[in-house]
């Protein structure tokens, strides 16, 4: 069920929120009927993707899912120390 297109967009819009977009990683994991992202980042940049009140956050996963969506699929993003 990969597809590396959420992957890569996640990372995108990532690396364009962080002051270290090289320490950037997606990590795709498949589990039964859903897609998993984990996103990894520098300590010092998890304040800038988790935004205020989680809003950042929470629009990335917005995206992540709208594009699943088109392909009735479940996606889920998880900001990982």
């Amino acid at each position: 069920m990969s597809d590396a297109r959420f992957s890569d967009t996640v990372a995108y819009i990532v690396k364009a929120l962080v002051d270290n977009p090289d320490q950037v990683e997606v990590r795709e994991i498949d589990e039964d009927a859903s897609l998993l992202l984990e996103v990894h980042v520098a300590s010092g940049d998890m304040g800038r993707v988790i935004g205020r009140g989680g809003r950042v956050i929470n629009a990335i996963r917005t995206v992540a899912q709208a594009m699943a969506s088109d392909d009735d699929m479940r996606i889920q993003v998880e900001l990982a120390e």
